[in-house]
């Protein structure tokens, strides 16, 4: 995944933030620092990708109008190079300014096969590219370019449907894996503040009264102050890989795990600073 600029600015926050919080700032509230440096931080990379997935579901749809128009047109027996041209003045969203340029390179004389390699570059979609590279194809071996552009128009409609009956059917796996995690976040507090506690408790026990029980006496608040913060890490890595398996499986795009995966790492992190002012001592 490339970095912006504005990516990179709030990497760096993030980091000057860290770097603060860890020098300049009590150790007991570090984790805290650190949760909303990452938090803070991460956000407007969430938040770009958000809007690429969307632009890209946009330019599918878009697609799809485009090409079912452009067979509309081939079948009245324009040619589709002139039908590419007459198209251009339509309202495709986010694919207009594609299919402008696209229409542009063709009225100065470029081929459209050349066209078409450079539309498929800028629109920087495999569903897209796909269509058009059978496009070029047809059009260079002279066959039933009108047909063939039906099929396409057909696919990528299928394609569409395919991933709306994916999410939907995969919707329900969707919930159960935010239910799972909030499972194991409640066994997390439960270790922390409940069996690990009791088990330091018969160490120091132990410990004092010289019997050989095999533990090494802990200073409670220090361990307490350990435990927190690991388990804190902990439950925010799960989080992380948690919601881009959830996306993968769901839309079949790693990226689309990126919105899972903060929710529930801001998730962890609220309930985790939230069960430390209640149960910490």
């Amino acid at each position: 995944m490339e970095l912006k600029d504005k990516d990179i600015i709030g990497v760096g926050i993030a980091v000057a933030v860290l770097a603060a919080g860890r020098f300049l700032l009590p150790a007991k509230i570090f984790p805290l620092i650190a949760g909303l440096a990452v938090i803070f931080g991460s956000l407007p990379i969430v938040i770009r990708i958000l809007y690429e997935n969307k632009v890209s579901q946009e330019k599918e749809a878009m697609f799809l109008e485009f090409a079912r128009n452009l067979v509309e047109s081939v079948k009245t027996g324009t040619p589709i190079s002139k039908s590419i041209m007459i198209m251009a003045d339509k309202n495709y969203g986010h694919l207009t300014p594609h299919i402008k340029k696209l229409a542009n390179q063709i009225s100065l004389g470029i081929s459209l096969n050349v066209a078409l390699d450079v539309f498929s570059k800028d629109v920087n979609n495999s569903t897209i590219s796909r269509s058009l590279i059978l496009i070029g194809q047809a059009e260079r071996s002279g066959g039933d370019i009108g047909g063939i552009l039906d099929a396409v128009a057909n696919a990528v409609s299928m394609t569409d449907r395919l991933k709306k009956e994916r999410k939907s059917t995969i919707s329900s796996l969707v919930s159960q894996g935010y239910i799972i995690f909030l499972v194991f976040i409640v066994i997390i507090l439960v270790l922390q503040f409940q069996i690990i506690p009791m088990v330091s408790g018969i160490g120091n026990v132990g410990g004092t009264l010289g019997i050989g029980t095999g533990i090494t006496p802990v200073n409670p608040s220090t361990s307490q102050a350990e435990i927190s913060d690991a388990f804190l890490y902990l439950i925010l890595v799960q989080g992380f890989f948690t919601g881009i398996t959830i996306g993968k499986l769901s839309e079949g795009n790693f990226k689309a795990g990126v919105k899972h995966s903060f929710s529930l790492m801001i998730i962890s992190f609220i309930v985790s600073t939230l069960a430390n002012l209640l149960f910490g001592k």
